[in-house]
């Protein structure tokens, strides 16, 4: 039996509802300023400190600074149960944490490292926390915005827009701070969030509009009561913690496999795997996104989940076969364009799963159950890599994908 299916996930042609253009459109600049943030407080930031001379000790502390993001759940029930006195409960809390981010991400441009180390970790921890919960609300009013038809294209759309910004907080922050320095480049950061803002004043309400939960108490208890009464709850949080394993347990190790064992170069490797996998993953995630409105939920987890198992198997062969341009370069787009596919079926199937009266709370407690696994696979994969060896390791990542397409 489907798990998918009883979900609640929807597929293709089950009703249309008006204003799609307008729904799916806004998702492109919303998910571009999830994005922006999380380089500034974490790679981009770490360039900074480096560039400025900050001793190694003190920016390895500044990796503390991401912890909001793994414990986001925590404080999501208050993003459910309580509304801002603007707007409605989603887009209000949408709005006022992008205005934080903007100010947070000016301020970090004032102080910069002369302000004093311990004022800017503060500051990349307030920016963690505000990029955290503005994730939160943007997750919970995409759910709440989208009719089933709409919700792959929808995710794919979203994961577009955090690409985006993920790259031009990244690799176009660096380029800008060779140039005009890095206060400068992070003031630039700032004003690119009003891109965000934009899209949450003249973004519509949310198609689902349920009511706030009645109290603290319901919006923590309530959510995890309603996960877990679905029929098959056990094997349903499984799966969603199974499906994207053997992506994630290959993924951990491809680029030191590219490089260590088959002697590619560290710029052969970006231009491949940074450069050309980052289109397949947009890509694939766009066209996924489109099947998924035709074929639907079910179906899609299906057949994108058994091509990101088999995509591992393009890994295996460079294993057994040796070092070769084309193939890696086959391989790596392949894998990543899979992996596009895959990513828009799973975040549509979080979405289908969320009950409107908790979906900040839902959302979040799902995801991070999904980046459970993503977390655990890093160590058991390089003691086995090291282990056995390459060939026997890649094989094992398509065998580690089998259980959650089975469930």
């Amino acid at each position: 039996m489907s798990i998918a299916a009883k979900g609640g996930a929807g597929g293709g042609g089950e009703y249309r509802v008006p204003g799609a253009a307008r729904r799916l459109g806004l998702l492109l600049p919303l998910g571009f300023a999830s994005g922006l943030p999380l380089a500034l407080s974490s790679g981009t930031l770490q360039a900074w400190l480096t560039v400025e001379g900050v001793a190694i000790e003190r920016i390895g502390l500044f990796a503390l600074a991401g912890l909001p993001y793994t414990l986001k759940f925590l404080w999501s029930p208050l993003l459910d149960r309580y509304s801002p006195p603007w707007l409605d409960r989603r887009r209000g809390w949408v709005l006022l944490w992008q205005g934080s981010l903007m100010l947070v991400l000016v301020a970090m441009a004032l102080c910069g490292v002369d302000g004093g180390l311990w004022l800017l970790g503060f500051l990349a921890l307030l920016l963690a926390f505000a990029s955290a919960s503005h994730d939160i609300v943007i997750d919970a009013y995409r759910t709440d915005l989208l009719p089933p038809p709409e919700r792959g294209l929808g995710a794919a759309l979203n994961v577009t827009g955090y690409r985006l910004g993920m790259l031009v907080s990244g690799a176009l922050a660096l380029i800008l701070s060779d140039r005009i320095g890095w206060s400068a480049t992070y003031l630039c950061m700032a004003l690119a969030m009003s891109a965000g803002i934009l899209a949450t004043l003249t973004a519509p309400a949310p198609l689902y509009a349920a009511t706030a939960p009645r109290s603290l108490k319901e919006a923590v208890v309530g959510p995890l009561q309603g996960l877990l009464a679905r029929p098959q709850a056990t094997a349903l949080l499984a799966m969603i913690v199974l499906y994207k394993l053997g992506d994630a347990f290959a993924g951990t190790l491809t680029i030191a496999f590219l490089i260590r064992e088959l002697g590619f170069s560290a710029a052969e490797v970006g231009v491949v795997a940074k450069g050309a996998g980052l289109v397949a993953t947009l890509l694939g995630a766009l066209g996924g996104g489109a099947l998924l409105a035709r074929i639907g939920l079910f179906r899609s987890l299906l057949w994108f989940g058994l091509l990101q198992a088999v995509t591992n198997l393009g890994f295996w062969a460079l294993a057994l076969h040796g070092k070769n341009a084309l193939g890696m370069a086959v391989v790596v787009v392949a894998e990543n364009l899979a992996g596009g596919m895959g990513t828009a079926a799973f975040v549509a199937l979080l979405m289908a799963l969320c009950d409107h009266h908790y979906s900040a709370t839902q959302y979040a407690l799902l995801s991070a159950l999904a980046a459970l696994g993503r977390v655990l696979a890093g160590p058991p994969a390089g003691e086995l890599a090291a282990a056995a060896g390459w060939v026997w390791f890649f094989l094992l990542s398509f065998l580690v994908a089998l259980p959650g397409l089975w469930l």
